[in-house]
């Protein structure tokens, strides 16, 4: 079953995208929904991350069929990207949680986004 959804893509976009809806139904959606733009603004970082996912589940089921250096990268190129969404629709949603430890949630965030596009830059350039 689960390698069905891997093939098709439509319905592992959908899988995905229900998935981080239900996980973030209750701590992130709910609450927050008659807050205008605020809610246009979590909307964003959710469907970032629901396409981060998507294509981090694509790029792994890739390098498992083909055992691609440069498919290995890319995965870990679209992990930290979700990563970075997580991280920014966190301090969107709490915006007194402003930092984890010294480095703050903005920060870490951009850091994250520049790693992913660093990791993606290196996959697109080897030669394999």
């Amino acid at each position: 079953m689960l390698g069905e959804i891997l093939e098709r893509k439509p319905a592992l976009f959908s899988v995905t995208a229900c998935t981080v809806i239900a996980i973030l139904a209750v701590p992130v959606i709910i609450p927050h929904m008659l807050h205008g733009y605020h809610m246009a603004h979590i909307t964003l970082h959710i469907a970032g991350l629901t396409l981060a996912i998507f294509i981090t589940t694509l790029a792994a089921s890739s390098h498992r069929r083909t055992k691609s250096r440069r498919m290995l990268i890319s995965f870990l190129a679209f992990g930290c990207f979700a990563a970075s969404e997580v991280v920014l629709l966190t301090d969107t949603a709490w915006p007194f949680l402003t930092s984890i430890g010294l480095l703050p949630l903005q920060e870490l965030g951009h850091l994250l986004v520049f790693s992913a596009l660093g990791l993606l830059a290196l996959a697109v350039f080897r030669n394999d």
